[in-house]
């Protein structure tokens, strides 16, 4: 989490240091992965973890979903991260004014877009919707607290359906948060524990 914090720090200044990215570290990652920590977040193409906690080629392991969603298929991808490669930390990561959870609130409000009619749409806001209805009715602004909501509810889903990593969470050896990206100022800010 340190060196994701640091990393995120270096962006943010505007002296990012692009590390583990040159032709030697290629070649050392050609031959296997064993990146520090995986993040789980949006496909949203603002959202680019690698620049966002300035790393490089083999330190984090990415799964991207519009409003990071965990199904089975993302599940499995981030057992694998963990169990095969050797991550030790799992970090959901939320962003502001996201526009699958605006999308979310939308439909349940009744104003869907008539567009989304006869796609999959509907199964990524079905796992979208728990945040949108958990969220306090007089929040300042809705659409922020769903996003924080949603990525902690990513983050308990993966703690709940996985029997491998909960074990290895309750042993210490895997730690699994959740986090917001604010677009404007480039901050990822963990959410409370």
């Amino acid at each position: 989490m340190a060196r994701l914090v640091a990393g995120n720090e270096r962006y943010v200044s505007g002296f990012s240091a692009h590390p583990n990215n040159d032709l030697a570290r290629r070649s050392k990652v050609a031959a296997g992965q064993t990146p520090f920590a995986t993040i789980l977040t949006c496909a949203d193409s603002r959202v680019p973890p690698e620049l966002l906690f300035d790393q490089g080629l083999g330190d984090l392991f990415v799964c991207r979903v519009a409003g990071n969603v965990v199904d089975d298929a993302l599940l499995a991808s981030l057992e694998y991260s963990v169990i095969h490669l050797g991550s030790t930390l799992i970090m959901v990561l939320g962003h502001e004014r996201c526009g699958a959870v605006k999308a979310t609130i939308d439909a349940l409000a009744g104003k869907g877009d008539p567009d989304d009619a006869g796609t999959k749409i509907g199964a990524l806001a079905a796992l979208i919707a728990p945040a949108v209805r958990a969220a306090p009715a007089d929040a300042p602004d809705k659409l922020d607290a769903v996003v924080s909501i949603n990525a902690s509810h990513a983050a308990a889903e993966i703690f709940v359906n996985s029997p491998p990593l909960r074990a290895r969470v309750l042993a210490g050896k895997l730690k699994i948060v959740a986090a917001r990206y604010d677009l404007d100022d480039g901050k990822v800010t963990p959410a409370k524990s």
